[in-house]
């Protein structure tokens, strides 16, 4: 299958302008958004019609003509405004990148309706079975905190094999959706539970997590994009930590715009435990950010000269990435704590930051103990814990 040619030669700055106009309209949806409990229709059109969805296409399926990494550019910038749309955002887009690393017949059986087709995911096998036969596994089970599920015409789920979990890819008839979304946070996700009832997956949509850039170079191969060329684990996990970063920022932005003007006597602005609050907050953003950015650049750049990823560097990504969302938290936490009781009210854009900033913290993804623990036992000479991968 070949590229549409739509959008293709997309530049850099076409993109930034195009993400930026969308800013203002997600702020004003966003309160739809979470009383829909899922991105509201328009608002994927959006994503669509502007092509910004097609940054993690693989090129020869309608993919632009720049690197996966500048997903995480507009990822922050939507996360400014509406963090459930920069999650799900973020999340589809990798999702299209995954594509990339199975079997060349499953991409192109998955891009076959188009260059905007949409994924969601489940990852925690739990009770998941599935049973080997003749050409593929039937696949039985239910899996939870499949965001964007309701836009996606395919769903990639984590199974149990003997070496570990392997991941299935499955078009909507094999599925069920379940609503079983009503939560504090990132409530317009629509994270719902996914059901599969004896469903059949051929060999050919089957992919090896713990394998892809790392000993099969399927992508690579197919799409000489650098992305490809570093292990699959490394790269992982970064889309949800970017909208965590916008969030963030929106909350240090709305703190920020919310204080201006009101100095005098007696007044906020004027309050020296409030201007170290901020100062705080907003470094420990910019730091986020900073690490984020610095991670991926190290590994694109590793890619192109070609070099191993040692496991203490892989360890070290996760440290980063993990740290990064714990300082993400701490910053909306200290703005939400100074910003009086006018703070907790459902108008006040603040709440939602405050309470979508730690939603999206308890991913299993960006969990501190896990990668601190592992960082560390690498860091002192000691083997990665049982079950740890990257």
């Amino acid at each position: 299958m070949s590229s549409t040619g739509r959008d293709t030669a997309l530049t850099g700055e076409e993109l930034r302008r195009r993400t930026l106009e969308l800013v203002p309209v997600l702020r004003e949806r966003a309160a739809r958004t979470e009383e829909l409990r899922q991105i509201p229709s328009e608002t994927v059109q959006d994503l669509v019609s502007s092509s910004l969805i097609r940054i993690g296409n693989p090129p020869r399926y309608g993919g632009l003509d720049i690197e996966y990494d500048a997903v995480f550019d507009v990822g922050y910038e939507l996360g400014r405004a509406c963090g459930s749309t920069a999650w799900c955002y973020c999340l589809w887009t990798a999702h299209n990148w995954w594509i990339g690393h199975f079997p060349e017949q499953a991409q192109e059986e998955f891009f076959a309706g188009g260059p905007d087709t949409l994924a969601s995911s489940g990852l925690n096998p739990g009770g998941a079975k599935a049973e080997p036969v003749a050409g593929g596994l039937r696949v039985s089970g239910r899996w939870s905190f499949s965001s964007g599920c309701d836009a996606a015409s395919w769903v990639i789920l984590a199974v149990p094999s003997p070496n570990g979990p392997i991941w299935a890819l499955i078009p909507r008839p094999g599925y069920e959706i379940l609503d079983t979304w009503f939560t504090s946070g990132m409530r317009g996700t629509g994270s719902k539970d996914i059901v599969v009832r004896e469903t059949f997956v051929p060999q050919h949509r089957i992919m090896d997590p713990s394998r892809a850039g790392d000993g099969e170079w399927t992508g690579w191969e197919l799409h000489r994009r650098l992305s490809y060329r570093l292990p699959f684990r490394c790269m992982t996990g970064w889309d949800l930590l970017v909208p965590l970063i916008g969030i963030a920022q929106g909350a240090v932005d709305e703190f920020t715009s919310r204080l201006q003007g009101t100095s005098g006597p007696g007044r906020t602005a004027d309050s020296p435990l409030v201007q170290v609050r901020l100062a705080e907050a907003a470094v420990e953003v910019d730091a986020a950010w900073e690490l984020h950015k610095r991670c991926i650049r190290e590994m694109l750049g590793k890619a192109e000269r070609e070099e191993e990823f040692t496991n203490l560097e892989r360890a070290r990504y996760r440290r980063d990435k993990s740290f990064a969302a714990r300082l993400c938290v701490q910053a909306v936490n200290r703005l939400f704590e100074a910003s009086g009781g006018r703070a907790i009210a459902e108008s006040e854009a603040i709440q939602r930051f405050h309470r979508d900033v730690n939603a999206g913290s308890h991913h299993q993804g960006l969990s501190w103990d896990v990668s601190a623990e592992d960082y560390g036992r690498q860091a002192l000479g000691l083997p990665p814990s049982p079950g740890r991968y990257g």
